[in-house]
């Protein structure tokens, strides 16, 4: 399914124009243990409904982004810079 996000910097565009880069999670604690480590890199919540990700726009700015998308109609709700 295709659709149209919105870089900060150079406006609405394909979504073949970026790279995804994941969901935002937070970071762990200065000293975590391999547990909360292993979580952190590769456990995701993977919603149906609203998430937060990392998006990067790879044939344009190439800058790093925060789109809020719904994963259930892929609707762009917002994108900001971090």
């Amino acid at each position: 399914m295709s659709f149209t996000l919105e870089c900060p910097n150079c406006g609405v565009r394909e979504v073949t124009d970026f790279g995804f880069g994941g969901e935002v999670s937070p970071r762990p604690k200065t000293s975590p243990s391999f547990r909360e480590l292993n979580a952190y890199n590769y456990f995701r919540n993977n919603v149906a409904g609203v998430q937060k990700e990392w998006w990067n726009h790879r044939s344009g700015c190439r800058v790093w982004f925060y789109a809020e998308r719904d994963t259930r109609t892929n609707e762009i709700i917002s994108v900001s810079l971090p």
